[in-house]
């Protein structure tokens, strides 16, 4: 009897020890008090982040873009995520908001509850944005029209319908380490932080495990679309041969050096990276060229 009272002591204290060490982490607040956000310099934030990709209604164009109600679906091996209202309206969006909340979102994946937030939100990229640009994010954000439209729930099975593990994802598999190290230039290092951070070009373009975890050693050499449809391309050198103006040029108006034109998902990509100042897109490929060749 007083073996088995110790086992049980001993299993409940392991338990106890893995949910301290995987508890949602917050941002400080008191930390960020002092940073005032500049919405024109967070409109660039948000282009490069892509928000709109996901947060706008599918279908949306032009300027209703800018209505992030959420909506787009993304399915996966794990199930269906639906993909939520960013808006700033006060109780459907994400109005209510301090900053703290949204760094704390962005940075570590963890919401103003204090729950974890599944890696379909790519907060594993997101992890390398400076509290500046998020406060400029959030800025802007709070310039955008609300939207009153309800937020779904996530599509999952069992046991990936259990946030409570996502603690022990993030301890596997939450890597956020820059992936090219280095002497970088500043403008490589402008794209580093474009690719790896805010653009979050890994996110699709670098193969993952039976987990999910992101495949670094094969950083952005393609794999199969998570969809279920096709496949990502490789963008290391050993694959895009381009040239850096080349790489530019595309980001910008979506022409590849052969007059073909983006299709798909990068096409809204290019909807965002058009939004780019010319020398952030110059900087995403002056990275890309430095990027390890993986075949």
């Amino acid at each position: 009897m007083r073996r088995m009272l110790a086992l049980g002591l001993a299993v409940a204290a392991v338990a106890a020890a893995g949910l301290w060490i995987t508890r949602p982490e917050r941002s400080d607040a008191a930390a960020l008090a002092d940073l005032a956000g500049d919405a024109t310099r967070g409109e660039r934030v948000f282009w490069a982040g892509g928000c709109a990709s996901c947060h706008a209604a599918p279908g949306s164009r032009d300027e209703a873009r800018l209505v992030l109600a959420g909506g787009v679906r993304l399915s996966t091996a794990f199930g269906t995520f639906v993909a939520p209202n960013i808006s700033p309206h006060p109780t459907q969006g994400i109005g209510g908001w301090s900053l703290a909340d949204l760094d704390s979102a962005l940075r570590h994946g963890t919401s103003p509850e204090g729950r974890h937030y599944y890696p379909s939100f790519p907060w594993t990229s997101y992890a390398h944005a400076t509290p500046q640009d998020v406060a400029d994010l959030k800025a802007f954000l709070d310039t955008l029209p609300p939207s009153d439209r309800p937020n779904e729930p996530h599509e999952l099975s069992f046991p990936f319908d259990q946030r409570l593990l996502l603690g022990g994802w993030k301890l596997l598999a939450g890597e956020t380490r820059w992936l090219v190290e280095g002497e970088l230039t500043p403008e490589e290092e402008r794209g580093r932080y474009l690719v790896e951070g805010l653009g979050h070009c890994g996110e699709c373009h670098t193969p993952r495990d039976g987990i999910g975890r992101r495949e670094t050693a094969r950083w952005l050499a393609g794999g199969p679309n998570p969809e279920g449809r096709g496949t990502i391309p490789n963008i290391t050198p050993a694959k895009l041969d381009w040239s850096a103006a080349d790489i530019a040029e595309y980001l910008s108006s979506g022409f590849t050096p052969d007059y073909d034109s983006a299709g798909g998902q990068m096409a809204d990509v290019i909807r965002n990276t058009s939004q780019l100042p010319d020398e952030d897109r110059r900087a995403i490929a002056a990275y890309l060229k430095r990027v390890p060749s993986v075949e």
